[in-house]
């Protein structure tokens, strides 16, 4: 997991790198300033001996200087690696989702992919920016504090030797059981955002069933449950600081009490690297073990520090590495046709599961052919997998079973992007992003000009409404399309598909919200100003296909039959009684 999420940081080697080098330094400098103050006190104090005073004293600035400028390098350096290493994984992760299939987007709702994209990177962003810092600082200072304890006093570097496990068990303990606490509690904050995001979207419905009451008290919910987790968490990692810092402050009174033992009674001290001639142990030996045994559980609280930090950032790293471990369930095959000759289709024996499970089909044996040029409309009640059908012509699902051809090519062979291309979708959730109308429509072609806009509008029957806005095309479209009314948006929705000029154009119930005249009018535009397009129409009311070359009715994911209207209405019973129920009904018109 670490190196796949590694991966992200590509240019920002360099700069983790160099953190690293000069925490080396800084390290260095840490652990040369207790032997020099030792001298200084042996060798200048004791002895009254102003040369070694000021050369221990010009050294002694000499170290802190490097050390300050080491630091500060490693702050710079650190920083510059952590904020880039979060940009790149975050551009990662959202490349990663764009490329998901309608399948793999299934897997994770809306309100984890932001918390994942935002929460959860800046907290890897905080654990890998210390990580790289204290990696290298907090063993090597570890380490080498206790091999140079132990060339002045072995016995002290026992002492240390024994407290360094116990602090690193005790935080491991912690750990363990903070853990499965962190897991709930991020799915909690899913929630949330998910309730936010839901509560927001869908304002105009809370306001208009007076329901504000019910959100706060589901918000409050998912709030209290996060309280409760993040407080429980807090108090558990609370005992962290308090018991490493309980060790510590011990540790320094035994070293303190041992050191000052050994000066009084003149313990001998064996002749070493640090003090070639033996002796006995002095008040700068006991200075400097005392400033490494300080370095030593400095570093055991460092390491508390990073699992902590680590602790928190575990869970986040998990959640981020699902979304890359998740391979797109469609890909490119690899010699792809680039260009759709026409806009027939053929569905031959399909079948198609959601889950991929042949037991759980929602299309079974669907055979159709629909020739270049046709207008197609489908019937059928809901959940009889309508929509399901027309997502397998541009492939945002793979069939079970079976294939779909579009131009004669089975759509597996053709490049995705020239596939899409050739076939525009208007889904039933019509969609519109914050900016002007010119900008939405330029969804479906970024080139087209202002005439190209605006004769798709008028064959989408969306220019009339679109001047009598004070800024026409260049009105301002709230963020979903709040702005305009639902017959609005279906209608400047099909003009952008328009734009693509299609070879097959799919309209998934994308007329509902728009009165018959409107409706006829469109489909009028469509007969005489796009002939050639395939057109492939899902709808409710009969009315909208009934002019079709052929009528599709689906029932129960199986195809129930296949006729003009005229043909439908004397052979098929579901159709007559569809029919007949709009009949004497009526239909709903308006917007």
């Amino acid at each position: 997991m670490i190196k796949r999420l590694l991966k992200s940081l590509r240019e920002f080697k360099k700069p983790a790198f160099l953190t690293m080098f000069v925490m080396v330094g800084e390290v260095l400098m840490e652990l040369l300033i207790p032997y020099v103050m030792a001298s200084l006190i042996d060798d200048g104090f004791e002895k009254g001996d102003m040369k070694v005073i000021v050369i221990c004293g010009v050294i002694l600035l000499g170290c802190a200087v490097v050390s300050l400028t080491f630091g500060c390098l490693g702050s710079v350096f650190g920083a510059k690696a952590a904020t880039g290493f979060a940009r790149n994984l975050r551009g990662d992760l959202y490349r990663k989702v764009q490329r998901f299939s309608f399948s793999n987007i299934d897997k994770f709702s809306t309100s984890s992919v932001i918390t994942r994209l935002t929460t959860d990177v800046a907290r890897v962003q905080m654990a890998f920016g210390m990580s790289i810092r204290m990696a290298v600082r907090t063993p090597m200072m570890l380490i080498f504090s206790i091999v140079l304890t132990a060339l002045i006093s072995w016995k002290i570097a026992l002492i240390l030797l024994a407290i360094v496990p116990l602090v690193i068990g005790l935080m491991l303990l912690i750990m363990k059981v903070v853990m499965p606490v962190f897991k709930r509690l991020f799915k909690h904050i899913d929630q949330l955002n998910n309730n936010v995001q839901e509560n927001v979207r869908g304002i105009r419905v809370v306001k208009a069933f007076v329901r504000k009451k019910f959100e706060e008290e589901k918000f409050n919910a998912s709030s209290e449950d996060i309280y409760q987790d993040a407080s429980k968490a807090e108090k558990l990692m609370a005992w962290n600081m308090p018991l490493v810092s309980a060790i510590y402050y011990l540790s320094l009174v035994a070293i303190a009490f041992v050191g000052t033992m050994f000066v009084v009674k003149g313990e001998p001290v064996p002749a070493t690297i640090l003090n070639p001639d033996g002796g006995v142990f002095t008040v700068g030996q006991l200075n400097s073990v005392f400033t490494y045994g300080m370095q030593i559980l400095s570093s055991c609280m460092g390491f508390g520090m990073i699992f902590v930090m680590l602790m928190m950032a575990q869970e986040s790293m998990r959640r981020i590495d699902e979304v890359l471990r998740e391979e797109p369930t469609i890909k490119n095959p690899e010699n792809p046709v680039m260009s759709v000759p026409d806009g027939s289709v053929v569905f031959d024996d399909v079948d198609f599961s959601y889950a991929g499970d042949m037991n759980k089909l929602c299309l079974m044996d669907v055979n159709l052919s629909i020739p270049a040029g046709a207008t197609v409309g489908i019937i059928g009640g809901t959940g009889s997998s309508k929509s399901t059908l027309i997502q397998l012509i541009p492939r945002l699902y793979d069939v079970t079973g079976g294939r779909v051809l579009v131009g004669g090519t089975d759509v597996r062979e053709y490049d995705m992007t020239a596939l899409r291309d050739a076939v525009s979708v208007v889904l039933q959730k019509n969609t519109l992003f914050l900016g002007t109308i010119k900008e939405n429509l330029r969804w479906g072609n970024p080139d087209a000009t202002d005439e190209e806009m605006v004769h798709a509008c008028r064959l989408a029957a969306a220019d009339s409404f679109i001047m009598e806005f004070p800024k026409g095309y260049d009105t301002m479209i709230e963020q979903g399309g709040a702005n305009v009314s639902g017959g609005q948006r279906q209608r400047l929705c099909i003009a952008r598909a328009l734009l693509k000029k299609p070879k097959i154009l799919i309209l998934d119930d994308s007329t509902s919200a728009v009165d018959t005249a409107t409706d006829a009018m469109i489909r009028k535009s469509f007969r005489e100003e796009i002939p050639d397009v395939t057109k492939i129409i899902i709808a409710q009311r009969i009315s909208s296909v009934m002019d079709a070359d052929m009528i599709i009715v689906l029932d129960n994911g199986r195809v129930n039959a296949v006729g003009t209207h005229e043909e439908l209405i004397q052979n098929n019973a579901i159709y007559r009684e569809v029919f007949e129920s709009q009949q004497k009904g009526g239909e709903n018109d308006g917007e």
